[in-house]
């Protein structure tokens, strides 16, 4: 293999298994609604990425070297965004006797609540500056000199693909151990812990 390939592969691993904002939004949605609400959060996700992959793409690099705000406005709002989220996490801990923690033995999801966890998905990456830097700087100092048309897609797919897998693996994860909580404040207490998460994640967002 490639060193640069495997240098990339290898620094991209380490990326994606280290918890961040979209891991707390994948667990947050399998709290809500098991595997299957944090699958498509997860997918949602994935989504978030290929279109700053295509953004990346399309050398909006270039605007954005020209206009360093566009990054700010975006961690801003991305901040705000996991805040929202937070906020209602918390209030659904403290409002509902099992915190919205929906019970292993309650059945599937319905396939009308599948649209807002991949919608939640979604915003949180195209609302996440990291992943547009990510995508704008540091998957081309990966495409070695003379590499074929479409180099930087391959990357970009890598990163993708990894990220999904990953995510996915949290959702599964979680709603296996979601049997764990019988009781109904064990499950308040899992929810509240996400929710101040979220806000957590928000707050170092707003100021890195």
């Amino acid at each position: 293999m490639d060193p640069l390939l495997a240098a990339y592969l290898a620094f991209t691993f380490l990326l994606v298994i280290t918890p961040g904002a979209t891991t707390a939004v994948v667990i947050r949605n399998t709290l809500a609604g098991g595997t299957r609400a944090g699958l498509t959060a997860a997918a949602g996700a994935a989504a978030g990425n290929t279109a700053h992959a295509c953004v990346a793409g399309l050398g909006v690099a270039v605007l954005v070297a020209r206009q360093p705000d566009l990054l700010t406005v975006l961690r801003i709002a991305g901040a705000l965004y996991l805040s929202w989220l937070g906020v209602v996490t918390l209030w659904a801990a403290v409002r509902l006797p099992d915190g919205g923690v929906r019970a292993p033995d309650l059945g599937a999801v319905a396939a009308g609540q599948d649209l807002p966890s991949f919608r939640e998905g979604v915003a949180v990456n195209l609302l996440n500056p990291a992943i547009a830097s990510f995508y704008l700087a540091v998957v081309p100092s990966f495409v070695p000199a003379g590499a074929p048309r479409g180099w930087f897609a391959v990357l970009a797919a890598c990163h993708v693909l990894m990220a999904l897998a990953c995510h996915s693996v949290w959702a599964v994860g979680l709603d296996r151990l979601r049997a764990f909580f019988h009781r109904p404040g064990a499950r308040r207490l899992l929810q509240a812990g996400t929710g101040l998460a979220l806000l957590a994640l928000a707050g170092r967002v707003f100021i890195s």
